[in-house]
Order: C-alpha cells, then structure tokens, then sequence
C-alpha cells in the first residue's frame, strides 16, 4: 500500500504528541463517546450501532476486529491532544517548515525543446515555513491527495530543483507514481 500525503502529514503532527493515545479498545471508546459528546455520534463516526459502542464502553466487548480497530484508533488519533497538535502546525507553518522524503517519479517541463523525460527520484528535501502552511491549511479545508501532492511538487520544484528559484526559471515539475513519503517536522 502506497502512504499518503495527508496521512505523512498527520503522522508528523501526531510526532508532536506528549502522551500516548488510550491503549485498549474500552478506553478508547469512552475517549470518543466523551469527545462527540454520546454514544451515538461515536456509532456514527465508526460506522457500527450505538449499542456496539455501549457494550465497548461497559467492558462487555473487548477486542474489536482488525477494520473496527483502525477505525478506532484513527478516530482517536484525530483528536487526541489538539492543543498540541496545533502547537506544532503553528510552528512548522511559522518558523519551523518541514522535510519531505519521497520516492516518486518527477518529469519536467521548460521552455520548448528542453523537455525532461520523467524518473524515478528520492529525494528529501527541507521546505520553508510557508510550504508548510499551504499543505496543512490545504488538508484542513479538505483537498484530495491530489490536491496536497500538487503543493508539494510545488514546493520541491522551487526549493529543490530551481534553488528557491535562482536557477532554471520557468520549470514545471510534475510528481506522479509516489512510492513513498515521508513528513517530519
């Protein structure tokens, strides 16, 4: 399975956590059921019946299958300290920008006649504070994967192959087939 953009960057930002998140499927649904406020909107939220979601938080059920699991523990991880959270965006998209690993292909395109045909790189390059606020702000207002991988290119296209933008003027960079990415604060 190939990661995600936006799964990299909620890996990175969960990095920031000072606390483990809940271990056991019991505390980890009364952390939900107390986030969304009952029973029925966690049922909701992981798509099983309130009831479901009783028995968990009584203790009655206590290992939920693989699928139910990771929903959970997604859930969970979504909110889990967002004070911190936020901490650590606010300083990533301020002062502290970000390094993004990656192996995908990346293709070229210049002015006419000097064309580059595209290949598979890694490269890991560090990114500027304001890459960095284009990518959480763009992942907070609900871009597709797409979307987030446009504003990386973006981002490795000047800080990578143009030099912040003292060479190669004028180059567009594609960034398609991504095997791997990688998000650290």
């Amino acid at each position: 399975m190939v990661d995600s953009l936006g799964d990299s960057l909620d890996r990175a930002l969960e990095g920031a956590f000072t606390r483990r998140i809940p271990q056991s499927a019991q505390a980890q649904m009364k952390y939900l059921v107390k986030q969304l406020k009952g029973t029925k909107a966690a049922a909701q939220a992981l798509g099983i019946s309130q009831r479901t979601v009783e028995r968990y938080v009584a203790g009655k059920l206590k290992r939920p299958r693989r699928d139910l699991r990771d929903r959970i523990e997604r859930e969970v991880k979504k909110r889990w300290q967002p004070q911190i959270r936020a901490k650590a965006r606010k300083k990533a998209a301020s002062t502290g920008g970000l390094v993004v690993s990656t192996r995908a292909r990346f293709g070229f395109t210049a002015a006419s006649g000097t064309t580059d045909d595209a290949r598979i790189r890694d490269i890991t390059q560090a990114l500027p504070p304001e890459w960095a606020d284009r990518l959480f702000t763009a992942r907070e207002q609900g871009a597709n994967e797409r979307q987030l991988q446009q504003i990386a290119a973006d981002g490795l296209a000047q800080m990578y192959f143009r030099a912040n933008n003292s060479r190669a003027h004028g180059l567009g960079v594609e960034f398609t087939d991504v095997e791997r990415i990688d998000i650290q604060l």
